[in-house]
């Protein structure tokens, strides 16, 4: 890990996954999955406490105020890109009360496709 990808990951509040990023725990994930079941299932990867404070299904988009170990504002987006493959992306900023947050946002992340992971099968979309 490079020294500036090591001060990103641990010292900054915010992480979010994309396409091609530099850090594969943080790419986006494709599942081979209805988009509907995706959704319900990334709906479910944050209970009570946290709230969830907007769902748009026709968007893609939920956002949920995550109440855990720590505070965060997490944005997942869930897009159908063919029938049966669907892509999921995460942005997570943490609620700290400073700057950094310790890697807690890129663990949050890392945990949150594990669970995923389990539930669906994953794909490359390259290939």
């Amino acid at each position: 890990m490079s020294v500036k990808a090591f001060i990103s990951k641990y010292f900054s509040n915010h992480s979010e996954t994309s396409e091609k990023h530099k850090d594969p725990a943080l790419e986006t994930r494709y599942y081979k999955a209805k988009r509907d079941e995706v959704f319900k299932a990334v709906e479910e990867l944050f209970p009570s406490p946290s709230e969830k404070v907007a769902v748009s299904k026709e968007r893609g988009e939920i956002t949920i105020k995550y109440k855990g170990k720590r505070k965060a504002f997490i944005v997942a987006t869930i897009i159908m890109v063919k029938p049966f493959q669907t892509a999921v992306d995460f942005s997570v900023t943490t609620d700290s009360g400073g700057p950094i947050d310790l890697g807690f946002s890129h663990q949050l992340i890392q945990e949150s496709y594990k669970k995923l992971d389990q539930q669906f099968v994953k794909y490359d979309p390259s290939n």
